[in-house]
């Protein structure tokens, strides 16, 4: 039910792809927090932009990965490439080709033990499957993902994969960002929603300690009911947490609409400024420019309009190229992304 309602309010919006643009990155974001990388949405649009971020570069850096392996692994799917071992090794080699973890073998599964927590394997919280076992512990899984020996419902599967994924630890680092992503990449694979618009990070990262000891139970005692549970728990709070965003997105939208339409002559030039804005954010005025076709100086005459009217603010206060956030929206956005400072 909760699925069926995020599906079908996806339409709200004049156009979904604007708002998973900043979905994909929010999911980034807290799949990047929940491994203690500190950098917040705006860190990360910032360092798109090739602009200083307010965090070391290797955490924006690092989530930037993030968007660009679940941006690959959804594109191979949508061309019809299978959810495979390959894809899960390409899909790892960009979310460690640059900064940190780059020396970890991306790409490749591990030759070496590794452990989880711990300085050995003695005091590990947990010790994964030896190097030698992993192949065959994930060729098992490749054919559980492929509906061998029977078919699995797809949200059921996606749960059972990412416990089996996490516990086999097949890369030296990585696994946690990867195993999150595979829940992604599998219920888009297997068309649970038209949109990839359900990213389960945020539900971890708010019930962190209690998701780790789930694992660990079933690692421990085979307590797969409770993480099951748990699982579907978050679906249904993430589906319905997806769907308000989308609806407070789409009444700001209208709302903002409606103060553009009392501009009179400049009001044309100006929804096209905030339609820009929607699909990302936090941007420069020479990327608008470059978005929509207007020239310099309407756009510019544009923003000042915005500014007016309380949508957008200024970031900068340099002559070119200034930077500009549409502060609505980004507030919409970071809920539940929120870094201490």
């Amino acid at each position: 039910m909760s699925l069926g309602r995020l599906d079908s309010i996806s339409t709200l919006l004049p156009d979904i792809s604007l708002f998973l643009y900043m979905y994909v990155r929010k999911e980034a974001v807290l799949s990047s927090m929940i491994e203690g990388t500190q950098s917040s949405l705006s860190d990360l649009l910032l360092f798109e932009l090739d602009m200083e971020p307010g965090v070391p570069v290797d955490d924006a850096r690092e989530v930037s990965n993030y968007v660009a392996a679940l941006e690959h692994g959804l594109k191979r799917l949508a061309e019809g490439f299978p959810l495979s071992l390959r894809l899960l090794k390409e899909t790892h080699a960009i979310l460690l080709a640059k900064g940190r973890g780059s020396d970890q073998t991306p790409g490749e599964f591990r030759r070496t033990q590794n452990r989880i927590g711990g300085t050995r394997p003695g005091n590990a919280a947990f010790v994964p499957p030896p190097a030698d076992q992993v192949m065959e512990c994930m060729g098992k899984l490749e054919l559980f993902l492929h509906d061998q020996p029977k078919p699995t419902p797809a949200l059921l599967k996606a749960s059972l994969a990412h416990v089996q994924f996490e516990s086999i630890h097949p890369f030296l680092d990585g696994n946690g960002r990867l195993g999150r992503l595979l829940i992604t990449l599998l219920l888009c694979e297997q068309k649970v929603l038209r949109d990839p618009m359900l990213y389960l990070s945020l539900y971890f990262k708010r019930h962190r300690q209690y998701y780790y000891e789930l694992l660990n139970n079933v690692r421990l005692t085979g307590d797969w009911e409770a993480w099951l549970d748990f699982f579907a728990e978050a679906v249904i709070a993430t589906a319905t947490q997806a769907a308000e965003t989308v609806q407070q997105l789409a009444d700001l939208a209208g709302k903002d609409r409606d103060k553009i339409a009392g501009l009179g002559r400049a009001a044309s030039s100006a929804l096209q400024i905030h339609r820009a804005l929607m699909g990302r954010p936090i941007t420069t005025s020479g990327w608008i420019v470059e978005k929509t076709g207007i020239t310099p100086a309407t756009v510019n005459k544009g923003l000042v309009h915005l500014e007016r009217l309380g949508i957008v603010q200024e970031l900068t206060s340099r002559r070119r190229n200034r930077l500009f956030s549409y502060a609505g929206y980004v507030d919409i956005m970071n809920q539940g992304t929120e870094l201490p400072r």
